[in-house]
């Protein structure tokens, strides 16, 4: 999803002197994963959303989608069981989240876009919820969901049984295509920090004719101010969302009105800071600090897991992000 959505690529060129850096930040970038200014309050100003755009009803939709799969996502992180945790083929972790969170996704998408066709590529199919052994599994994505829409208020439609769950997970097992439009989802990303109670995401973009036109990202551990100067007080649960050429936006999980957020404006690079990836299997933490050195930054970096360290920088909590594989 993260490589699907990203528009630019930054080349990073070795500095040879310990020199403090002039950066050369994305200023007001339309790109969804393009960062914003380290002082939240200084930049932001509240907005009212463009209706020019084509794509205006299914940013709604989306919204609303990746909100109500955060909420149900939120839910059962806070009673988290290791029960819970299946294992796929590749042997990553599978949770109910992730089924419940395609569910509600794909249900709301169908539910606001009717006359739409529906596209939905994303993770899961109902293969596994099939089988005798997951049924008590089953039953507990049905309820969570249902409770979810019942408590939204939204959709006045009877309860979802087993057979529409597992319908619906189906729905999200397109194979895309570069013609027409596609949904593409990752369901829960950051599993690893889902089952740590640390930073997940819900992503969800759209591609129209083989490019992307709209992303949405619902963090819902992510503090609503800087992460740099935030508190175990301060609000969690952040929603960024992106069309294309109309800037990226941040706005609370239960509704407060979307600001417009920025690239970070750091030009000394003793000044900036770096996200990278908090799992060291899925970057090389010793060669992104070997980088930064050269690069003259001071300040530790920021490990975050899954794509939210994308919105923490799209709103200016930081001025780099390396991502090198090993």
């Amino acid at each position: 999803m993260a490589s699907s959505l990203t528009s630019r690529l930054v080349h990073l060129n070795p500095i040879t002197k310990h020199t403090p850096t002039k950066l050369n930040p994305l200023k007001n970038s339309s790109s969804f994963y393009f960062s914003l200014p380290s002082s939240l309050n200084s930049r932001r100003r509240a907005v009212i959303m463009s209706s020019s755009s084509s794509y205006d009803k299914q940013l709604v939709a989306a919204k609303k989608a990746a909100s109500l799969a955060a909420r149900l996502c939120q839910n059962i992180q806070k009673g988290l069981l290791q029960s819970d945790v299946q294992s796929k083929s590749d042997k990553s972790p599978v949770t109910v989240a992730d089924y419940g969170s395609q569910v509600l996704v794909s249900f709301v998408l169908q539910k606001e876009l009717p006359s739409q066709a529906f596209s939905l590529v994303a993770e899961e199919d109902s293969g596994d919820l099939r089988k005798e052994e997951s049924q008590e599994t089953l039953q507990r994505i049905t309820k969570l969901v249902n409770d979810t829409i019942a408590s939204d208020g939204t959709y006045n439609v009877s309860p979802l049984t087993e057979a529409d769950v597992l319908t619906i997970i189906d729905c999200g097992t397109s194979e895309g295509g570069s013609s027409g439009q596609h949904w593409v989802l990752d369901p829960i990303d950051g599993t690893k920090g889902f089952l740590r109670g640390d930073q997940y995401a819900i992503a969800l973009g759209l591609l129209d004719e083989g490019k992307v036109v709209l992303g949405v990202l619902a963090c819902p551990n992510l503090p609503l101010e800087s992460i740099r100067t935030s508190s175990q007080n301060t609000k969690a649960g952040c929603l960024f969302s992106a069309q294309l050429s109309c800037g990226t936006y941040m706005e609370s999980l239960d509704g407060s009105p979307p600001v417009k957020v920025h690239v970070s404006d750091t030009e000394n690079s003793e000044e900036a800071s770096f996200f990278e990836s908090y799992e060291a299997a899925h970057s090389s933490h010793s060669l992104s600090g070997s980088i930064a050195k050269k690069l003259g930054v001071k300040a530790p970096p920021v490990r975050i897991d899954s794509q939210a360290k994308y919105g923490a920088l799209s709103r200016g909590d930081g001025a780099y992000i390396f991502t090198v594989s090993k």
